[in-house]
């Protein structure tokens, strides 16, 4: 079939690579792309904020599969507008897109269906907001409600820091997702990434991995979108993950059809693994990034069928095979990344890669003809080896092998499961 992917990142990057080695695939169109991913896909000017225009194309181009990469389109109700169409969508409605699109339906949502999760509360005024959060103390986290690019949630250690956190959120540093504050409690554990594909009634689980959100080595600094990742997460037993589907996934897929909502795509749980076992951090509605990178790095099986399968209803009857190899990812991103950067900084040519290396392209641009950053986090340096420290070391080798002035990475990722391996 053909297939339109909807995308410009690292996620999508990884997505078209995986999609374009599929015997099913009779072509793969990209919207709007990155220069990497022009090297699997067609690139097609879409503006994906035109629904018509991308229905116009689908019709056109025969397309069998739309899959949607990124959450705002899923929240402005793209996949509704091409169901209404009669076409197939990986990626839910507007409605269910709402577990990432709002971080108050979602903890409303656990409170409903006994999902564990940190106590909390939500809040539209700051003076309130701020005398539950000095009636709980720190440490405790802030969270503006909607979307925010990965940056609208603040894990403050001291008072003044979530106070700020307020502060920011109502003053529109986070645009209208901070309209609305959700405090939560601090969850002390080790977090962990899990995915699951589901049609809304069957669920299929996928692989684990671990991202390194703070921008600083040992995980010091301030939170970005991710800074690298790896998977399998070793914290993430075969128990861990049973208890997951269990306490967390289902009930979370029986809620959303209860409600009237079924979820179709991707569920993307982030984890707390704490003494009480797993709670939920949060969820997003797509492939995680810089974790779908590793994710298509160990998946075996064909992409495409999967995601077909969770977007037609028919999930009972594929299954996923992985790779017991690890997969490692290291984000290089601009200096400065993620307060403000300079853009368009050229990026030399980039090293060869091996069979089990890949540079996935996250924020790049062809200027010229010549390649250049165009966002905070730029490039996806991915390796896959035997263990942990051997994927690093691979990831690592192949990083002091680019050209690019103006990047920057941190030399840890995968630390907490490098202990576990040399303890």
């Amino acid at each position: 079939m053909k297939v339109l992917l909807i995308g410009s990142g690292g996620r999508e990057h990884a997505l078209a690579w995986k999609l374009a080695q599929s015997t099913k695939l009779t072509k793969l169109f990209a919207a709007p792309g990155n220069p990497g991913i022009a090297e699997h896909a067609e690139l097609v000017a879409l503006d994906t904020d035109d629904h018509a225009a991308v229905i116009d194309f689908c019709r056109r181009e025969d397309i069998g599969l739309v899959v949607v990469g990124p959450e705002a389109p899923l929240v402005a109700g793209l996949a509704d507008r091409l169901r209404d169409a009669g076409l197939a969508v990986f990626g839910p409605s507007a409605a269910a897109a709402q577990l990432e699109g709002s971080k108050g339906f979602t903890k409303d949502l656990c409170a409903r269906y006994d999902i564990p999760t940190g106590a909390y509360q939500r809040f539209t005024d700051a003076a309130a907001a701020k005398a539950y959060t000095r009636q709980q103390g720190a440490p405790i986290v802030i969270k503006a409600d909607g979307l925010a690019a990965g940056k609208g949630v603040t894990v403050a250690m001291t008072l003044d820091e979530a106070l700020a956190a307020i502060d920011d959120c109502f003053s529109g540093a986070f645009g209208s997702a901070g309209a609305e504050v959700v405090v939560e409690a601090f969850l002390d554990g080790e977090e962990a990434s899990f995915f699951c594909l589901s049609d809304g009634k069957t669920a299929l689980p996928l692989a684990t991995a671990q991202d390194h959100k703070r921008v600083g080595e040992g995980d010091t600094g301030p939170n970005t979108g991710g800074m690298g990742a790896y998977s399998p997460a070793p914290v993430m037993t075969d128990e861990m993950v049973a208890r997951t589907m269990r306490e967390i996934i289902e009930p979370t897929i029986r809620g959303m059809a209860e409600s009237g909502h079924p979820f179709t795509g991707v569920f993307f749980a982030g984890l707390m693994i704490t003494a009480k076992g797993p709670e939920l951090i949060e969820y997003n509605v797509r492939f995680g990034d810089p974790e779908c990178q590793v994710l298509m790095m160990r998946l075996k099986s064909d992409l495409l069928p999967l995601l077909h399968a969770a977007a037609t209803g028919t999930l009972d009857q594929v299954s996923a095979e992985w790779s017991d190899d690890v997969a490692l990812t290291v984000v290089m991103a601009s200096k400065g990344y993620p307060g403000p950067y300079d853009k368009n900084t050229p990026i030399g040519r980039l090293p060869e890669t091996k069979a089990d290396e890949k540079i996935f392209h996250a924020g790049t641009a062809l200027k010229d003809g010549a390649l250049v950053a165009t966002g905070g986090r730029v490039l996806n340096v991915t390796a896959s080896g035997a263990t942990v420290v051997e994927a690093q070391a691979k990831a690592y080798a192949l990083v002091d092998r680019l050209e690019w002035e103006n990047g920057f990475c941190r030399r840890d990722i995968g630390w907490q499961a490098i202990a576990r391996e040399k303890a």
